[in-house]
């Protein structure tokens, strides 16, 4: 059992905090608090500042950082380009590869080539934002759904693919429920296609394995903070061979092959990188001990007519998307449960009133949307807190479920 899990046994207490949301963001490891805190005290130069020692060594922590990142998706170095996290890098991947196509322009189209590009219905905003952007500039988006499971339906992407098509963007490991998709066919059918091939990565990273050639990925997007990193820093895998060409989203000195202008952080990108190395390291003991917190708190929930929501196998260890029976909401069952730290969906739009985009695109109906909670189990989860949260949400659902009204009237 890691140290920073014994001391957390050790300081709980009947009402401590449990945290399960660990697909908003991830708990830094201390071992990466620990890599980055000389970089914020002892030498707080700037990576870019070659012509001193220090500016050399922080250039060098940089770089080191870097190679770790690669490594854990089987990428060269040279192909990381560092980012504020997978946000930024996602528009740097769709928005760059339309510009680029439109001959570096920001509208119009004069250049003749594809025009096509294709996502799912249930990425990420940024990423179907991103492309319905492109819609003013002369492109075509093309939004697919995805089966009941979650999953894309390969004969779908197929007749798609008919049409010359400039860019296809699937997530590798979805925010909400957790699936994982084949990454490996989606990429050998686009690129049969002609076409370039992004995943945003940013869940999968540090959960599973991945391997940009085994997929065939031009572009992939990563953020450190889902991984045990800090949040601020994310990285976005370009292919140099074959070269994949974008246009730079804004001017500046240059930095990052010209793709990223502006000034690195070496405290963030060191805590990357060490959150990298670590997840490369311990990757596959920490899915054995998730999925069994995983399947301890499901256990332990005894609730009856439970549904887990997305495909049952094809899903990353530590997700649950549940739903629960009866006429119960999400956000009183939430408030029952005051010290247990779920949420209803993605980070990004987990406060909205209407039920989660994501879950709409499965069929699944409003009303069984807005019972719906979304639990991330990780790294320092431990069977005591899989046992007592387990303990509060069957409480809470039977509270509930008994007064339904008391726990709305608010």
């Amino acid at each position: 059992m890691p140290a920073f899990t014994r001391h957390l046994l050790s300081t709980m207490r009947p009402n401590h905090p449990i945290y399960l949301d660990y697909h908003a963001t991830t708990p830094p490891d201390p071992r990466v608090l620990a890599a980055m805190r000389p970089w914020w005290e002892e030498n707080f130069a700037n990576p870019h500042s070659a012509e001193h020692a220090q500016g050399r060594a922080a250039e060098a922590a940089v770089e080191e950082a870097r190679l770790h990142i690669a490594t854990l998706i089987g990428a060269d170095p040279r192909e990381i380009i560092l980012t504020s996290g997978a946000t930024e890098a996602n528009n740097i991947a769709i928005k760059g590869v339309a510009r680029f196509a439109n001959g570096g322009m920001f509208s119009g189209s004069a250049v003749a080539g594809p025009r096509r590009v294709i996502t799912l219905a249930t990425e990420h905003k940024c990423v179907l934002e991103s492309v319905r952007d492109l819609a003013a500039e002369g492109f075509e988006p093309v939004i697919l759904p995805v089966g009941p499971d979650g999953m894309l339906d390969l004969e779908t992407l197929a007749h798609a693919l008919r049409t010359p098509t400039l860019l296809v963007s699937v997530m590798a490991v979805n925010n909400e429920i957790g699936v994982i998709q084949d990454l490996a066919a989606i990429g050998a059918m686009t690129k049969a296609a002609g076409a370039a091939f992004h995943t945003d990565a940013a869940q999968a990273a540090g959960r599973i394995a991945l391997d940009v050639n085994a997929i065939q990925a031009d572009l992939v997007s990563l953020t450190a903070h889902k991984l045990y990193g800090p949040k601020g820093v994310g990285a976005l895998y370009v292919r140099r061979r074959p070269r994949m060409r974008l246009a730079p989203l804004f001017s500046g000195g240059g930095q990052e092959r010209g793709l990223r202008s502006g000034t690195l952080a070496p405290p963030l990108v060191v805590g990357f990188g060490e959150a990298a190395r670590i997840a490369a390291a311990e990757m596959v003991l920490d899915q054995g001990r998730i999925a069994g917190q995983r399947q301890r708190f499901l256990d332990a929930l005894g609730i009856p007519g439970i549904i887990v929501n997305g495909h049952a196998e094809r899903r990353v260890a530590g997700n649950l998307n549940i739903s629960f029976p009866g006429d119960v909401d999400a956000q009183a069952l939430m408030a029952a449960a005051p010290n247990l730290c779920v949420s209803t969906g993605s980070a990004c739009s987990s406060a909205a009133i209407e039920p989660s985009y994501v879950l709409r695109a499965l069929g699944i109906t409003d009303a069984r949307a807005r019972a719906t909670l979304r639990l991330g189990f990780g790294r320092f989860t431990s069977p005591a807190e899989a046992d007592q949260a387990a303990a509060w949400l069957s409480a809470a659902w039977h509270q509930v479920l008994a007064h339904p009204r008391a726990a709305n009237k608010d």
